[in-house]
């Protein structure tokens, strides 16, 4: 147990000597503020440091280009002699949020006001995951522990883009555990409830033949411009639309939780003049308890899909963005997670945190409170706590709640899901909001992240090392993963990866991004002289 203790220490000592430079890594991710399946800055910066500490990293892991697999091992056998632990990183920001790390509203300067930024934020988780990675892998150097730890570089989370694909194409598979987190507005550790599953699905219209729609024979003139348009695509894609609207109520009882959302994705045709408008697609995403549940609503958006298409003159096509399973509890990790998250204490913040969040409030016109955030940032909450509140609203048949790609992890390994602080504004009233824009400040502001981002970091470490120095922990967690999929990965009660291996990702659609113009660096669509470029109201 001394050696163990040793190996503790060492994490712990290390990720308190690399702290200013890990806070400064997290500041440059949310600085970045790309977007889903565009991370291209991020991922460089990933790659790098991995490199420089002794990773061998694969960059484009699972056809993704922003996507990576780090791999560093220890022991006889490249591995064999200790067990493969893994943990991820995500990076990616959310469009219609940026924000600068200041307390009022101000989108970053020279871009579009709905540029992106980091909301959860998925700059700080990753840096955690990444901090915890290398400390383990300091510690595990020092004392000559064996073991292999994986980290896995996670594009486009917010659509849940990449564990399916890297699911899928096998990456996961031979893995002992994977030790995760997300940032919460509490410190627990995830038990028995865990979150749904997601999928999404961009359906596309095309108008082949449109001239095919009328016979211009009919016409006395050569009068092309005359000729009765075909439909088309806006039409199919307004179809689709609303029919998926009429029908929502009737794909699945108004039961448990469940949710459909829509985007519409450009067309590239606003200058086609009084052409038939030849392609469109519209994206679906929808998330719930149950798989069977997924299934239903899918059967309906398909069915739709092919009404519109038959309706305007077009052909229905489908790409699949992502299909996730749903989370599979450990509670054996649940306990090894939580005992090192009582040993690692809750976040406390600092003058300058507290400050900026009451600076928030009088900017917002509210009396400056003392203690400006709510109260579960800076206390641990018991995992059964969590629990009995998360169930709270839940009927008792639905055992998962909500939706997140961290869910493919714990179908090939034991997997364990951390909830470490990020601050949240106290509400001076119940029934009170604040406005995204605070949120996403607080989230660029080193003091306000660092306390929680640094928690999770040394939690994962502990626990990271507790499976690879004490053997009956990791053989406990894999004893009841065997027991609750019938028999371990391909077991009775298993559910495989949801996507064909062969399935490319959707990488390739029009996601919103940064480019570099003749204008300068601009959002997706043109950066205006002033506001948002809407034009004047009606």
């Amino acid at each position: 147990m001394e050696k163990h203790e040793a190996l503790r220490r060492h994490a712990l000592d290390w990720i308190a000597a690399n702290e200013a430079r890990l806070s400064a890594f997290n500041a440059r991710i949310w600085a970045h503020a790309e977007p889903a399946w565009r991370e291209y800055r991020s991922v460089r910066d990933y790659v790098e440091i991995l490199r420089a500490e002794g990773f061998e990293v694969e960059e484009g892991s699972g056809g993704m280009p922003t996507a990576f697999a780090a791999r560093w091992t220890q022991g006889e056998g490249q591995g064999e002699g200790g067990p493969v632990l893994a943990g991820f990183s995500e990076y990616d920001a959310v469009p219609g949020n940026s924000q600068q790390a200041v307390p009022y509203p101000a989108p970053r300067e020279g871009l579009h006001p709905y540029a992106a930024g980091h909301t959860d934020p998925h700059s700080v988780l990753g840096t955690a995951s990444l901090a915890a990675m290398l400390a383990a892998k300091s510690a595990m150097q020092a004392q000559g522990t064996p073991g292999t730890l994986k980290l896995f570089g996670e594009p486009a989370e917010k659509v849940c883009g990449s564990k399916p694909f890297h699911a899928a194409r096998g990456y996961y598979d031979g893995l002992d555990a994977a030790v995760v987190w997300h940032p919460w507005p509490l410190n627990t550790v995830t038990g028995e409830t865990h979150f749904g599953a997601y999928w999404s699905a961009v359906i596309s219209f095309e108008s082949e033949a449109p001239e095919r729609w009328v016979d211009p024979a009919l016409m006395p003139i050569d009068a092309a411009h005359a000729v009765a348009r075909s439909p088309g695509a806006l039409d199919a894609m307004c179809l689709m639309y609303t029919m998926t609207k009429y029908t929502k109520e009737a794909m699945f009882p108004h039961a448990g939780s469940w949710t459909l959302n829509e985007f519409v994705l450009g067309d590239a045709g606003a200058t086609s003049d009084n052409l038939t408008p030849r392609f469109s697609q519209i994206q679906y995403s929808w998330r719930s308890s149950a798989l069977e549940i997924q299934e239903q609503i899918w059967r309906v958006l398909a069915n739709n899909a092919r009404q519109a298409a038959a309706a305007t003159g077009c052909r229905a096509f489908v790409r699949w963005v992502t299909k996730t399973r749903v989370g599979l509890p450990n509670s054996a990790m649940t306990e090894i997670t939580w005992r090192n998250l009582q040993a690692v204490g809750a976040p406390a913040y600092s003058r300058e945190a507290l400050e900026f969040g009451r600076e928030i409030q009088r900017n917002l016109g509210l009396a400056p409170m003392e203690d400006p955030f709510i109260a579960g940032v800076t206390k641990l909450t018991p995992p059964e706590e969590y629990e009995v509140a998360q169930r709270a609203g839940l009927p008792s048949w639905q055992k998962h709640l909500s939706a997140d790609d961290y869910v493919e992890y714990s179908w090939h390994a034991p997997t364990v899901r951390l909830l470490a602080a990020r601050p949240r504004l106290r509400p001076p009233s119940p029934g009170y909001s604040y406005p995204a824009w605070a949120y996403n400040a607080l989230g660029g502001l080193p003091a306000a992240m660092d306390p929680g981002m640094f928690a999770a970091a040394r939690t994962m470490a502990l626990t990271l090392l507790d499976l690879a120095g004490r053997p009956e922990l990791l053989e406990a967690a894999q004893a009841e993963f065997r027991e609750r999929t019938g028999g371990g990965v391909g077991g009775t009660r298993w559910v495989g990866p949801l996507l064909p291996p062969g399935l490319d990702p959707p990488v390739d659609l029009r996601w919103p991004e940064y480019v570099t113009t003749a204008r300068g660096e601009e959002w997706c669509f043109p950066t205006p002289h002033a506001g948002t470029g809407a034009g004047e109201p009606l």
